[in-house]
């Protein structure tokens, strides 16, 4: 059985008969791609296929439709040891809901053979199927606000291990010192698709601290103001001959929020790394094309306001999205900045960048692009996985780049107004992929109703509230899927979560519908206060 569900715009979601098939078929595409894919990312039941937007939806279903691939791992498949320390929070309730002693579910969870079914979540959660039957136990009513590193975890039919600290809903039955996510390895995760997994019980002694070696975030290219003496060079007591001045951005000052983003990183689904980047990808591209940079060269992400910085060097530079004041400072003499123009900033001026009125999200741009450290391809900072560069901090230098890619263009359209709070925002959204889980009552208040932005939205996702909430029509758990950014999420207390660019790679809660690839920047810019509106098209 192969059902093909909408996704947006960009992705379609394939519902299968069991985790069995959907193992299968991402198999299947990791080994010949169809046509235009950008990603597959596996799940419980399903595997979404993430699309180019020049793909063939028609030749896309056709090919998937005549796919065929193994369901388990091949018998030289990679077995991984994985040490645990049983002594999790959960042990004893797990025991009490399966009518087994803590002892024997401590056999019974180390004694079977685990293979990685597919991963998600965060970079490195593999979810390993072949959990013992008799351990199958529901997610905990309320999650855990935090889970340390290293802890081993079952919910439903999976077991797992948590590779870095973060919020959950799994029951936990131990921890290993055992790192799943490491940048340094040449193969960052520790478990990948195809690979099977033993569980060693290990004495605490052995284990030590929780844990031994914890996951690495990468800190990206950030240099610390104060440049290094040359060495001497001729006759003794020369003076030695200052260094060629490299064109830079130093940081003075950041408000609450200053990232580096780019573009992104798609295609790392099988790492359990989603893409990230920019929250209005249009603005980013606005601000490298004044420039004359590559349209997903690096750039600062600012909000919120707090920005100054300091030009080592002259530099051109440009700030789109949304509109914020801008200040140019030489000794004690200020001007004016324009907005969504180029500019120019002279060596040791400096650049104050205010608070955007309408809109969240600005980005400055300088001409070469900034240069940052990249992971897995990008320099994009994504806060729910800990990747990519650190926040920027004050005393940060930022090297310029050369990747030119044509003349500034001061030229550009006017970009659309945004929102300012208490503002009404429309949202195109295509419906599904499980909009068949909502009444038809909750369907309409879905589309017929104000959904507030509230104050506790950021770069994984806008939290909304409205008077009536969305009543499902089924209970119990959705298996574990794939998401796209823009997917409207709906946990059981019926606020939808509109996903943005740090969304997991998966998720649990039925999707009901997903906003358009053409409002997804306006979505990003929608500030606290918002007031949103949906359509269904």
């Amino acid at each position: 059985m192969m059902r093909f569900l909408p996704c947006g715009d960009d992705a379609v979601l394939v519902e299968l008969s069991d985790l069995e098939a959907a193992v299968a078929l991402a198999r299947s595409l990791a080994a010949r791609p169809v046509p235009g894919m950008v990603d597959a990312v596996p799940g419980a039941r399903t595997v979404l296929v993430q699309l180019a937007p020049h793909a063939d939806r028609d030749a896309v279903r056709g090919d998937l439709l005549t796919r065929t691939g193994s369901t388990h791992a091949p018998d030289d498949a990679e077995t991984v040891e994985v040490g645990v320390v049983y002594d999790g929070e959960d042990l004893d309730e797990v025991a009490a809901l399966t009518g087994l002693t803590p002892a024997e579910v401590v056999e019974r969870h180390a004694a079977a053979v685990y293979e990685v079914a597919f991963t998600g979540f965060a970079p490195g959660f593999a979810y390993l199927s072949g959990l013992d039957p008799a351990l199958h136990v529901p997610r905990r009513e309320t999650p855990r606000r935090r889970i340390p590193a290293g802890a081993v975890a079952i919910a439903g039919e999976f077991s797992g291990v948590y590779p870095r600290s973060s919020p959950g809903g799994w029951r936990l039955l131990g921890r290993t010192p055992d790192a799943m996510w490491d940048l340094d390895r040449a193969q960052p995760a520790l478990l990948r698709p195809g690979m099977r997994v033993r569980f060693v019980p290990l004495a605490p002694d052995d284990a030590g601290g929780f844990p031994v070696r914890g996951d690495r975030v990468a800190a990206g290219d950030v240099h610390h103001n104060g440049d290094e003496a040359a060495a001497p060079t001729g006759a003794p007591g020369a003076e030695a001959p200052e260094p060629p001045r490299t064109p830079a951005v130093e940081i003075v000052s950041v408000g609450p929020h200053a990232l580096l983003e780019d573009l992104g990183r798609p295609g790392h689904a099988d790492l359990g790394v989603a893409p990230s980047g920019a929250m209005d990808r249009g603005a980013l591209r606005r601000a490298n094309g004044f420039v004359g940079n590559p349209a997903g060269a690096a750039a600062i992400e600012t909000a919120l306001g707090g920005l100054r910085l300091r030009a080592r060097g002259h530099l051109t530079l440009a700030v789109t999205g949304a509109p914020v004041p801008l200040t140019i400072i030489r000794s004690d003499e200020e001007r004016e900045a324009p907005f969504d123009v180029p500019f120019a900033l002279s060596d040791g001026e400096e650049l104050v960048v205010g608070a955007a009125v309408r809109g969240v999200y600005s980005y400055l741009a300088v001409r070469g692009g900034l240069e940052a450290a990249a992971v897995l391809g990008s320099a994009s900072r994504d806060v729910l996985a800990g990747l990519g560069p650190e926040p920027l901090t004050a005393g940060a230098v930022l090297p310029i780049g050369s990747r030119i890619a044509g003349a500034v263009d001061p030229w550009a359209a006017p970009g659309d107004p945004l929102a300012a709070s208490d503002d009404e925002v429309w949202l195109d959204v295509v419906p599904g992929p499980r909009d068949d889980w909502f009444a038809p009552a909750a369907l309409a208040a879905f589309c017929d109703q104000d959904w507030v932005v509230t104050a506790r939205s950021n770069r994984v996702g806008l939290r909304l509230d409205g008077a009536q909430l969305l009543e499902r029509l089924r209970d119990g758990e959705l298996p574990s899927e794939g998401t796209v950014a823009g997917a409207l999420q709906v946990p059981p207390d019926g606020r939808p979560i509109l996903f943005t660019a740090d969304r997991p790679l998966t998720g649990g809660y039925p999707v009901v519908g997903v906003v358009t690839r053409a409002h997804l920047g306006r979505a990003a810019q929608a500030p606290p206060g918002a007031r949103i509106r949906f359509r269904f098209v």
